[in-house]
């Protein structure tokens, strides 16, 4: 069993920057950023495996980054240049296999709601 909790979230000008934690009871392979808006389905944003590889879905290539602190067992993400899309609650997912963006994952956070006003 793997708990999850992030935190992070907040209301922010487009524009801006947020930088959202998820802090982990133990590291697995691949840990990742999920988003859900309202009325729509879960999609992956960004995955990382424990040796540092890293996957980013197209909308927000260039604009997050993803890492993270093995030895604080901390997951980040890194939100830059934010659009009123990236609105959505942020999960982040744990698992023992490489699932890239899927959401295949079997350990989920809470989430954390990031808004974004034009």
């Amino acid at each position: 069993e793997v708990q999850l909790v992030e935190s992070g979230g907040d209301s922010v000008q487009a524009g801006g920057s947020l930088r959202l934690s998820c802090a982990a009871s133990r590291i697995t392979w691949t840990m990742g950023w999920f988003r859900q808006a309202p009325g729509k389905e879960r999609e992956g944003v960004a995955v990382i495996r424990t040796n540092g590889v890293t996957t980013y879905a197209d909308s927000v290539k260039g604009r997050f980054t993803i890492s993270h602190d093995v030895a604080k067992k901390t997951l980040y993400l890194q939100m830059d240049s934010l659009k009123p899309e990236d609105s959505a609650m942020y999960y982040c997912a744990a698992d023992w296999l490489w699932l890239g963006l899927t959401d295949d994952y079997q350990f989920w956070g809470q989430g954390t709601q990031v808004t974004v006003s034009s």
